[in-house]
C-alpha cells in the first residue's frame, strides 16, 4: 500500500513540474493538430530535461513513423523564438539534426534556463513558413504552431516538444 501511495505521489509530482512546458507522445497541451503520432521520438542528445553550458553544442534525435519535413523551433528562457531548420525533408527511422548537409551547429548561449524546442512534421511539403519575431508566451507559442500546421489534415501532421537546461 505505501509503495503505491508513493508512486502516486511521485507521478502527481513528476505532472507538476511538467504542467508547464508538457512534453506528450501524441499531444502538447493547448497545441491543436497534433495526434496522428507520425514522430515516434524526439530528444536533445543528452536527454530531455538535461543541462547544457553556455558554449554547449547541442543536437536532437527525431524519429517518425512515415517520411515527411521537418520544422525546429525553439523557445529560449527569455522567451524569444527562432527557427532552427524549416521543411528538412526526412526518411522513416532516427535523425540527428543539425545534419551535416546543414552545415550549421546548435550553440547554447544565454539566457540561463528553460530552452523548449518543438519538432513540428508533416507529411506533406510545406506550403507556409514559420515567422517568427519577438517574444512569446505559451499561448502565443501555440499559436504560431497552429497557424503554420492549419493547412495540413490532422492525420498528415505531427508535433512534439522537449526541452533541456541552460546553466
Amino acid at each position: 500500500m505505501m509503495r503505491g501511495m508513493r508512486n502516486v505521489t511521485l507521478l502527481g509530482l513528476m505532472a507538476l513540474a511538467l504542467s508547464a512546458c508538457t512534453v506528450s507522445v501524441n499531444t502538447n497541451s493547448g497545441l491543436s493538430g497534433s495526434r496522428s503520432n507520425l514522430i515516434s521520438s524526439f530528444a536533445p542528445d543528452r536527454g530531455e530535461a538535461s543541462s547544457y553550458r553556455v558554449g554547449d553544442q547541442v543536437s536532437f534525435r527525431f524519429s517518425s513513423r512515415s517520411d515527411g519535413y521537418l520544422t525546429l523551433i525553439s523557445l529560449n528562457p527569455a522567451g524569444n523564438g527562432s527557427v532552427l531548420i524549416r521543411g528538412a525533408a526526412v526518411r522513416a527511422g532516427t535523425t540527428t539534426f543539425p545534419r551535416a548537409q546543414d552545415r550549421v551547429t546548435y550553440d547554447v548561449a544565454p539566457p540561463l534556463g528553460l530552452q523548449r524546442v518543438r519538432a513540428i512534421f508533416t507529411r506533406l511539403r510545406p506550403t507556409v513558413d514559420v515567422v517568427l519575431q519577438g517574444n512569446y508566451s505559451s499561448d502565443r507559442w501555440n499559436s504560431v504552431t497552429t497557424t503554420y500546421l492549419t493547412p495540413y489534415a490532422p492525420a498528415e501532421r505531427d508535433v512534439q516538444e522537449t526541452f533541456f537546461y541552460i546553466r
